[in-house]
């Protein structure tokens, strides 16, 4: 059985899906862009604004389904350049322990929705 997670603290949705679903102990988050939920306006000032405010999405995600980044066992990074790889990592790295950091891969695709520099999911177990 599946359970629906959405949260006022994070942008909703903006086509035909969730923020999470949450399955046994499994959680799924669906990409985050750096929408700010309070304006409703996309962050995009500078490449580690953008990814804060990724993360920040995520965290408000997380906390909903009562987890934190300490449960993520696996991230997905899309970004529109690597050349933004170095500052992406180092703010998407600042929000979690190094010796437990989450299995990751980083890819670029040629667009994201909005027109965003980066993109990032999860999964993350109870």
């Amino acid at each position: 059985m599946k359970t629906i997670i959405n949260t006022t603290n994070a942008p909703a949705p903006i086509g035909p899906y969730n923020q999470a679903v949450l399955v046994g102990n499994t959680l799924y988050t669906s990409g985050q862009i750096a929408i700010n939920p309070e304006t409703g306006n996309l962050v995009l000032d500078d490449i580690k604004k953008e990814t804060s405010q990724v993360m920040h999405n995520l965290k408000a995600v997380l906390e909903a389904a009562q987890m934190t980044f300490e449960n993520v066992v696996k991230s997905s990074i899309f970004i529109s350049n690597m050349d933004d790889f170095a500052s992406i990592n180092e703010v998407y790295g600042s929000f979690f322990n190094e010796a437990t950091a989450p299995a990751r891969e980083t890819v670029q695709v040629a667009k994201l929705p909005k027109n965003v520099n980066v993109e990032i999911s999860m999964i993350a177990v109870k």
